[in-house]
């Protein structure tokens, strides 16, 4: 069960699911603005909200699919997601950086070389 916990944890497999999710609910928002646009401008306030295939409410109606499923997705996935991974992978503390490290010794061995630096 561990291992399938770390395999299901890697930012990779979540990341790439979530990015197929979104393509292909943000490809369905762009082929009906396409549609709407090429198809037919509007032409009248009816043809602008009306839901045909062709028209600006398809498109609008699209937009709104698209928000949603981006919501259920984020609050769904995405945010359990990432709890999940601090829980079980807690980030480092962050500590000091090794190039500073080892300025630090540098420093201090030429100090006991010298006695005392000169700034």
């Amino acid at each position: 069960m561990g291992g399938f916990k770390s395999f299901v944890l890697r930012g990779n497999l979540v990341d790439l699911a979530v990015a197929v999710i979104m393509a292909t609910a943000f490809g369905a928002v762009v082929t009906t603005f396409t549609a709407w646009l090429t198809g037919k401008l509007p032409s009248g306030v009816e043809d602008i909200f009306s839901n045909k295939e062709n028209s600006f409410g398809a498109f609008m109606n699209a937009v709104i699919a698209f928000l949603i499923l981006a919501a259920v997705v984020y609050f769904l996935i995405v945010l359990p997601y990432t709890r999940a991974k601090e829980k079980y992978f807690p980030s480092p503390a962050p500590g000091t950086p090794e190039d500073t490290v080892l300025l630090r010794e540098i420093r201090d061995a030429l100090i006991a070389g010298r006695g005392t630096p000169t700034a």
